[in-house]
């Protein structure tokens, strides 16, 4: 039997990659802050140098994006995102044994470049290369499958953490990483796919990045893209003194937030089943400015219940622009240097993501409250939907 013979299917591979991200999320993004108080009951160790950790672990991820999208345009997709589970385990069993604070460090500039390797930007650039005609109803389910990541990792983290201790939790994400991840997406990869140079079929000529750089519409969604995640990280970092601030207790501010998941699964499947159809523009720059009111909802609001239609705009939203996010580089550049195009452009993007939550500090240094601070975050997210409008698809 030949490979091509022995290849998954398009249903199996998508479900792989889906769990294979499930489990990337939860460990790769969610999971630091759970082992924050246990590291620093051990070690002593404040709250801002913890977080540095996690800081250049996403500062590694944004410079990392662009060879990783190269690799995949040279046709490496399957040992990126198998070698990435692999690498993250790695990282995992380093953090594992650290004692002191360039330990720490050390195993989230592996674990960066696990997350540059294994989240969303390699998988669907991937599912882009693999299957040409049908990567925009992979990447939606992709998506809704790992909205899923931050309702399960909180739990199972914290029942790891309790039985086996925080060393003991971190040695078992990595070897669920390395274990289950890496064969998991080695075993979906298997063979060329259809719309895949090795297929067989021509490649016709799409931009290359060089030629995508001369492109308003590539700046355009490079800035948009870059004011989304520097809203996005810096809200999140914030978010739980800012529901302080405005007098709401603990139990209150978690009433808030435990919508957002559901809402951001609830906006990808309304997607799933209705929206596949929809041109990414118009449906972009709604989502887009969704985030804006989102915030303004946030600044001004009073009582739970104002804060939950935050909470659940802001997830439908969320889930809605990532989708966007993936299926817009192939629309407007062609699939050819997919990986290359969106890594330059998630370089950027992630940078300020690891600047963010400093920035947002900054902010309220220089400002009356939080109140403040989220307006001023609502303005840069009405940049990005306005840098979304003008990012017109370019003429070829």
């Amino acid at each position: 039997m030949n490979a091509r013979a022995e290849q998954p299917g398009f249903g199996a591979t998508v479900a792989a990659l889906a769990f294979a991200q499930l489990l990337s999320w939860a460990a790769l993004f969610y999971a630091f802050s759970s082992f924050v108080l246990p590291m620093q009951r051990e070690f002593g160790w404040s709250t801002p140098d913890l977080m540095g950790a996690f800081t250049l672990g996403l500062a590694v991820c944004g410079v990392a994006s662009y060879g990783v999208g190269a690799a995949i345009d040279r046709g490496h997709g399957r040992a990126v995102l198998a070698g990435g589970a692999l690498l993250a385990g790695a990282g995992f069993a380093v953090w594992s044994q650290v004692t002191a604070m360039w330990g720490l460090y050390a195993a989230w500039c592996l674990l960066g470049a696990a997350m540059a390797m294994s989240l969303y930007d390699p998988a669907f650039n991937v599912l882009v290369k693999r299957y040409p005609e049908r990567y925009r109803d992979g990447i939606t389910r992709l998506t809704l499958v790992g909205g899923f990541a931050s309702t399960a990792s909180f739990p199972a983290v914290a029942a790891l953490i309790h039985g086996w201790g925080w060393r003991g939790a971190l040695l078992a994400i990595g070897l669920l990483l390395a274990g289950v991840g890496a064969p998991l997406q080695a075993w979906a990869l298997r063979g060329a796919a259809a719309g895949h140079p090795g297929a067989g079929g021509a490649v016709r000529a799409e931009a290359t990045l060089r030629e995508a750089l001369r492109e308003p519409a590539f700046w355009a969604l490079t800035l948009c893209f870059t004011l989304y995640q520097f809203v996005s990280a810096a809200l999140w970092a914030h978010v739980m003194p800012a529901l302080a601030a405005k007098g709401f207790s603990q139990a209150q501010s978690l009433a808030v937030l435990v919508w957002f998941g559901p809402a951001q699964v609830g906006g990808r499947l309304l997607h799933a089943l209705a929206g596949r159809r929809l041109p990414l523009r118009p449906l972009g720059i709604v989502v887009l400015l969704a985030i804006p009111l989102s915030l303004a909802i946030f600044a001004f609001g009073s009582s739970v219940g104002a804060l939950v239609v935050f909470a659940l705009l802001l997830g439908v939203a969320n889930g809605l622009v990532t989708i966007v996010r993936g299926a817009i580089v192939p629309e407007y550049f062609g699939r050819s240097h997919v990986g290359r195009i969106g890594g330059a452009m998630s370089s950027v993007g992630l940078i300020s993501r690891a600047a963010a939550p400093l920035g947002a500090a900054w902010m309220l240094l220089h400002v009356a409250g939080y109140r403040q601070v989220m307006l001023l975050l609502a303005a840069l997210g009405v940049a990005s939907a306005l840098a979304f409008a003008m990012a017109r698809r370019p003429v070829r």
